[in-house]
């Protein structure tokens, strides 16, 4: 396994081709308050780029084109906190979507924990760290111990990917998740416009 980090944005040389893993981290999980710092992304090939953001810096123009291709898929771990970071911070809505939370949701009924450790634990026998998920990502120097962390969260969501579209198939339930990503962009929006606890579907 190789971690490479860039500053403020992915270099132009390097390339993704069907589908990337991509995860964020941010210094809360209030939009508005706790800025985004970085961005992880993987090819699915045991290798990680985190995309490092000073505080103000946000115009990266090779990760936002990557973002925009529809023809790559960008597989996410609860997107619905990603697309919203990169949206804000970025000023990108994010095309060709894929969600290992919504997929484990679906089909997962059996259990209520669909965190990204309890599926690579479950699903493919990885145990995963969390000890630097409440870190000080704003610091400029990251430790060794957080780039690792920040790279797990992305090694793995190719594997589950596939795990988890053999039981979407299996249960029937691929039509419904592909409606719920369908919607899930419009999710964001209303995040955005602070309706994040709010269910505008209920009575």
């Amino acid at each position: 396994m190789a971690i490479h980090l860039h500053k403020n944005d992915l270099p132009k040389d390097i390339k993704f081709e069907k589908s990337v893993a991509i995860d964020t981290e941010t210094m809360g999980l209030n939009f508005l308050r706790d800025r985004l710092c970085m961005v992880q992304l993987s090819a699915g090939d045991g290798d990680a780029h985190l995309v490092q953001f000073e505080q103000g810096k946000y115009h990266a123009p090779n990760l936002e084109k990557l973002l925009l291709d529809d023809k790559i898929v960008k597989i996410f771990h609860f997107a619905r906190f990603d697309l919203v970071a990169l949206q804000h911070y970025l000023g990108v809505e994010v095309k060709n979507i894929y969600c290992t939370k919504i997929a484990s949701k679906l089909t997962r009924t059996y259990s209520d924990a669909h965190g990204l450790k309890a599926l690579c634990s479950e699903l493919l026998k990885v145990e995963l760290s969390k000890k630097q998920q409440t870190s000080d990502w704003g610091n400029s120097n990251i430790t060794q111990s957080q780039k690792e962390y920040a790279a797990s969260d992305v090694l793995y969501l190719h594997e589950l990917k596939e795990k988890l579209d053999v039981m979407l198939k299996r249960e029937d339930r691929m039509d419904i998740y592909k409606a719920c990503i369908k919607f899930l962009p419009i999710r964001a929006k209303l995040d955005m416009q602070g309706f994040i606890n709010l269910d505008i579907f209920s009575h």
